[in-house]
């Protein structure tokens, strides 16, 4: 009998310090994040980068891809339809400030949410949503500050935060152009809206 996973988890280093360290995402979004596969280029890691920004690599693997991007999401939504899956978006990158100025997510925060969300531990505490991204953020978490969870609250300038936020909606929305004709509009919408 082949196995199915029942969680995925896309992970991302988010160097503009504005995505959720965790988000639980519906079909749609699941979708939309998974076209996008976004992280960061770093100044000190990335030869010309001087600021944070913004990559998009389709399916996290674009440079190992045979098919066109949108074949693997139809796969993908296809496993998302067919069975109990629930997928996860994990912010690895910054908080509290954009890269340079705010801090590292911690590894144990990382891990302590990756197993929450396995465990279903957070499955069933109240949700918000983002304003600018959409996402699904559980309000507590066994083992993290509730404060972690909510990005701008971390934040001391939230002028700077806001700017920072829709700059990085901006970067996903120019990005998702190149699919807006080849994917549902419940996909489409399912991204930042700007």
């Amino acid at each position: 009998m082949e196995a199915i996973l029942k969680t995925y988890f896309f992970f991302s280093a988010d160097a503009f310090g504005v995505l959720p360290p965790i988000s639980r995402l519906t079909a749609e979004q699941t979708i939309y994040y998974f076209l996008s596969g976004y992280t960061s280029k770093l100044a000190g890691v990335e030869q010309g980068i001087v600021e944070p920004e913004a990559t998009f690599s389709p399916c996290f693997a674009e440079p190992f891809l045979v098919f066109n991007p949108t074949k693997y999401a139809e796969m993908l939504m296809l496993m998302l339809n067919s069975h109990n899956v629930s997928a996860w978006l994990v912010n690895t990158g910054w908080h509290r400030g954009k890269y340079g100025e705010g801090t590292r997510i911690s590894i144990a925060v990382t891990r302590s949410l990756i197993h929450a969300a396995l465990t279903e531990k957070i499955d069933d505490v109240e949700y918000t949503v983002d304003p600018v991204f959409g996402l699904h953020v559980p309000g507590q978490c066994p083992d993290v500050d509730e404060k972690l969870l909510t990005p701008r609250e971390l934040w001391k300038d939230k002028h700077k935060y806001d700017t920072n936020a829709y700059r990085l909606a901006c970067a996903f929305e120019h990005n998702f152009r190149k699919y807006q004709d080849e994917v549902s509009v419940d996909i489409s919408l399912s991204g930042p809206q700007v």
